[in-house]
């Protein structure tokens, strides 16, 4: 099984362009912000630090295309908060970046760094491209002057890149030699998700779906759920949903619908994931197009999102689940493998219907832990064997589920709300003992 995840999880994030509504997601973290500040009585002033971040930069990004014409793509790399360390997130490649959709990412990385107790801020970059009409030369040279704009405010102390959607170890490798030669030194620890031969984890690759694969066990687990008998379906199927649907399968869920940008794939007597993941590594973009077997039929991912079955995972791009799907939804259990996966509106149509979101700060901070296990392996020169990192990934995902779950039956709040209200707190401390410069 762990070949074959290390095929198929090199699949940059496939995100799902369908018909949905296009919301501001930053628009929808400021709301939930401003309902958990007035939770925990939140000072104002730290409040304020906590809804604007730290630093945004937007750059140009000229790139000499093919043909021999430039082109000229939008950057940007946003920091939200330094107060509890170095600032994390991801870079994405994809036509919808904006301004506003980063500084949510890098508010949502702020959290998710919180809640699961890793010493780490949040920041978030991007570029507006579509990378599916890009040649790999494009792709190559518009990351490495991406790279060298974004210099000034990136280093292994200060903010530190990962993959997100539509970028992949590759890309880090070239941000890494891009690092490297500007400055004349060697400086792989710049970025983490790198491959292994350049100082790379063992196990970054799944550790997103990974996490996700653990948080739905723990779940599932407090809702007396077997395993065996419970069915899954994955919407999105790159880096994060094909680690997620093979390790679920592998645990003996019964997979039942999964997709990518292309539609998704029905199959109520459970999908042969082995099968599927074969195809997948094996098509020209690494999709499920084409795909055929017994028994199974292909959807669209809005048909996805509302099918039969006991837990969804959405793991494309954010608000996915909005007003208009939300009340149509027929899983009892969420696992938000995405980032911003559910609109504010659809949350609300959620609970008012009783359905267990577990939140994507939480639910898919394994592939950041494990950044952190890479980082701290690079700094130290001294690397782990996978089973170590496997094992460490676990301790500190189920450790964070058990405090979100008991904290927010405490509170008697939703799970969403739980863990922001625990995250909130842990960054709002860090800015209170470290005071306002100057």
């Amino acid at each position: 099984m762990e070949r074959l995840l290390e095929d198929i999880v090199a699949t940059p994030g496939l995100g799902i362009r369908e018909e949905t509504p296009r919301t501001n997601l930053w628009d929808t973290v400021l709301e939930l912000l401003d309902h958990v500040a007035m939770q925990l009585e939140l000072d104002p002033g730290i409040h304020s630090i906590l809804r604007q971040p730290e630093r945004e930069l937007t750059v140009a990004v000229p790139v000499m295309m093919d043909e021999g014409y430039i082109r000229v793509f939008t950057g940007y790399r946003i920091q939200h908060s330094s107060a509890r360390g170095p600032c994390k997130g991801g870079i994405r490649y994809h036509p919808d970046v904006d301004l506003d959709e980063v500084r949510a990412l890098a508010a949502l990385m702020t959290l998710k760094c919180a809640v699961v107790n890793i010493p780490y801020g949040g920041a978030k970059g991007g570029v507006q491209c579509d990378p599916m009409q890009l040649s790999e030369n494009e792709i190559r040279r518009m990351t490495r002057r991406y790279t060298a704009m974004i210099m000034p405010i990136i280093g292994p102390k200060r903010d530190i890149p990962a993959p997100d959607v539509n970028t992949n170890s590759q890309t880090m490798a070239w941000i890494a030699d891009t690092v490297s030669m500007l400055t004349g030194k060697t400086t792989l620890e710049i970025v983490t998700g790198k491959p292994v031969a350049l100082g790379g984890s063992l196990g970054r690759m799944e550790a997103t779906g990974r996490g996700v694969a653990m948080v739905t066990h723990e779940l599932l687990k407090r809702a007396g759920r077997d395993l065996t008998e419970t069915t899954v379906a994955v919407q999105g199927y790159g880096n994060v949903g094909s680690a997620a649907a093979t390790i679920l399968d592998h645990m003996g869920c019964k997979v039942t619908a999964v997709s990518d940008v292309n539609g998704g794939l029905w199959g109520p007597a459970g999908l042969d994931i082995a099968s599927g993941n074969w195809h997948g590594a094996n098509h020209p973009k690494r999709l499920r197009e084409g795909y055929q077997a017994p028994g199974v039929e292909h959807i669209s991912n809005a048909e996805l999102l509302t099918s039969a079955v006991d837990v969804l995972i959405p793991a494309a791009l954010e608000h996915q689940i909005h007003a208009r799907n939300a009340p149509d939804i027929r899983a009892r259990m969420i696992v938000e493998g995405a980032n911003g996966p559910t609109s504010s509106e659809a949350d609300e149509i959620l609970q008012d219907r009783n359905i267990i979101v577990v939140p994507d700060i939480l639910a898919n901070a394994g592939g950041v832990v494990v950044s952190y296990f890479e980082w701290v392996q690079n700094l130290q020169f001294f690397f782990w064997e996978e089973e170590e990192v496997n094992r460490n990934l676990k301790r500190i995902m189920v450790n964070s589920f058990e405090k979100v779950w008991d904290y927010s039956h405490e509170q008697r709040v939703p799970l969403r709300v739980g863990a922001y209200m625990l995250a909130v707190d842990k960054v709002a401390r860090a800015i209170h003992q470290r005071g306002v410069f100057p």
